[in-house]
């Protein structure tokens, strides 16, 4: 549940209400609720896989398992390389509110620190992100109270005819909202990538799956009606640290300092958990030999694969030094909705005895996923496209080259 919450409740909800806003204007708060719809679907079903197959990579397993190789190596791709990116991002927001003067610089520690911590064992990983997520909840929890007892807080701004400076939403903003606003739900992702590494996975990852997902949703709600309350749709969405702005202008500057720390407590613990899910899913790619097989080896002391995340916390480190991608939330919520996607037609395939979830599940989420996916800007839509076309055109060079059988996908009819 804490990798979860680290994962959810990071740095998306201290910069993702602006772009969000600046798309849906009044619509903010729709659009949250339709991104946690899907991202309830998408936790649903994949709770339902993680039961069935407790093992390391998450949907790459599933789909591979159900759908065949083909979309379970997409799905790896779409995360891995999607992930990879947010991974860069999260570091980049850490250096910018640790020391915006020098933000690559921080980054780049950030992303050592932070992988050092993980290849110690993933119990010192989830212990340090216990104590980030509660510094972040923490912070969290004195603006919303701050913007809710300001005499600044205005009710009208939460209205969709929130006059005079928004306009009545667009169905289409509302959904770009939510494929933004998607970006920072996808944390539950992670648990089912940790499948080897917890004790009773069928039924400890679906129950801090939907757990995770319920807390994120009320913390997400409560600082979304505080901020828009405060600072109304069009200020909103100008904003470039929409948290610090609102308690300014609740009259509480004092408190500005400690968001700021809590924005990099909680950047820290969002990448924490991302290194910890990527590196999952190269292992289970690796293991079956879409990958080095170097990167595919478990430590015997600490039971990490610590080859595939000293592998990812370097690409992550040199990312986080020479670019700036902060601007690819867009392409990082294509990747993860088509990740989810696969997720959804893969629950679909389940039989009642395998713990099939009701019909609607998996149905909403697809729908949603593709849906959410076709409305993010068409830079990252083509973007996304040409990574998986990428990747197809890589599984066919791999499938025709591997040497030996397939590995054995667990449960998988032979």
């Amino acid at each position: 549940m804490v990798v979860g919450l680290a994962a959810m409740i990071g740095a998306g909800v201290f910069t993702v209400f602006a772009p969000a806003a600046r798309v849906a204007g009044a619509g903010l708060l729709p659009a949250l609720g339709v991104a946690a719809v899907v991202a309830y679907c998408n936790a649903t079903s994949s709770a339902r896989l993680a039961a069935r197959y407790p093992s390391s990579g998450g949907t790459y397993v599933y789909g591979r398992a159900r759908l065949g190789d083909l979309w379970g190596y997409l799905a790896g791709v779409a995360f891995v390389v999607g992930k990879t990116a947010s991974c860069a991002a999260m570091a980049l927001g850490v250096g910018g509110y640790a020391w915006p003067a020098h933000p690559h610089l921080i980054a780049v520690a950030a992303v050592v620190l932070l992988t050092g911590a993980d290849v110690a064992g993933a119990h010192r990983g989830v212990a340090l992100g216990r104590v980030l997520v509660g510094i972040a909840l923490v912070v969290l929890a004195v603006v919303v109270v701050v913007c809710l007892t300001s005499a600044t807080f205005q009710p009208a701004h939460l209205r969709l005819r929130a006059a005079p400076d928004a306009a009545t939403p667009s169905a289409g903003g509302v959904l770009r909202a939510a494929g933004l606003l998607f970006f920072a739900f996808a944390g539950y992702a992670r648990l089912a990538t940790l499948g080897e590494e917890v004790r009773d996975p069928a039924r400890t990852i679906p129950r801090a799956m939907l757990v995770a997902l319920a807390i994120t949703l009320v913390v997400y709600l409560g600082v979304a009606v505080a901020v828009l309350g405060v600072l109304g749709p069009a200020a909103l969405g100008g904003s470039g640290a929409p948290l610090v702005d609102a308690v300014r202008t609740a009259g509480a500057g004092a408190v500005a300092p400690l968001v700021r720390v809590g924005a990099v407590v909680a950047a820290s613990g969002s990448l924490l958990a991302l290194l910890l899910g990527v590196s999952r899913t190269t292992l289970a790619m690796a293991r079956d030999r879409y990958l080095p097989r170097t990167l595919a080896v478990v430590s015997t002391r600490t039971a990490v694969p610590h080859h595939a995340q000293l592998t990812v916390g370097a690409v992550v480190a040199v990312a986080a030094g020479f670019l700036d991608l902060r601007g690819a939330i867009g392409f990082s919520s294509f990747g993860v909705l088509v990740y989810y996607a696969v997720a959804n037609a893969s629950a679909w395939t389940l039989r009642p005895e395998e713990g099939r979830p009701p019909r609607w599940v998996p149905v909403c989420g697809l729908v949603g996923c593709l849906t959410l996916a076709c409305t993010l800007p068409p830079g990252a839509v083509v973007a996304g496209l040409g990574m998986l076309a990428a990747g197809g055109g890589a599984y066919a060079l791999t499938r025709r080259h591997r040497e030996g059988p397939s590995a054995t996908v667990p449960g998988r009819s032979q």
